[in-house]
């Protein structure tokens, strides 16, 4: 029968050969996760960019004629201007979202970072707080919003923060009984 110490020294050496061998496993699930990462930040940068030169595409050509009218191109629908809306329900569901914020941010306004955490975007992100700020702006320039302050983003005084609908169907303050 082998001694104790055989049998003890034995366990130690499967136990040590058991955890270099979970080392290396957790140094290969690293490499891979930072190349996931680094495949993210490149699709995610490109994506940026494909929606920031859409964005130039919709800005009005300071022409006598007008601005020019283009179809959206993709998924993304344009944003209208208010006046040409029959309401917020015509926006997109992630600017309905951003309303239904600026809605509930009341005199206080809603800022960029909050706007890209109501987007469901990374707040600590430096390019995804300038992409929600962009998306206020626009919301400004169409007449959606209003820049209260440098950086708060409030409902302009025609618009009533009990008729803003949050994505999904429910509205963002009381509910109205008219039909």
């Amino acid at each position: 029968m082998p001694s104790m110490r055989a049998v003890l020294e034995a366990r130690r050496k499967a136990a040590a050969v058991r955890v270099e061998e979970l080392e290396a496993e957790l140094e290969r699930v690293r490499a891979g996760l930072a190349d996931a990462e680094e495949v993210l930040r490149l699709r995610t940068i490109g994506l940026e960019q494909y929606l920031e030169a859409l964005a130039e595409e919709e800005q009005p050509a300071g022409t006598d004629a007008g601005p020019l009218r283009r179809r959206p191109v993709g998924p993304r629908r344009a944003v209208p201007h208010r006046q040409n809306a029959a309401g917020v329900e015509d926006l997109s569901v992630d600017y309905q979202a951003v309303m239904a914020a600026a809605a509930g941010a009341g005199s206080d306004g809603l800022g960029a970072r909050r706007a890209a955490v109501v987007l469901g975007w990374d707040s600590a992100s430096a390019s995804r707080v300038e992409g929600a700020r962009a998306r206020l702006k626009r919301l400004v320039e169409r007449g959606w919003l209003v820049e209260a302050k440098p950086g708060r983003f409030t409902l302009p005084s025609g618009l009533q923060a009990d008729r803003i609908v949050r994505p999904g169907g429910g509205s963002s303050g009381r509910s109205s009984t008219s039909g």
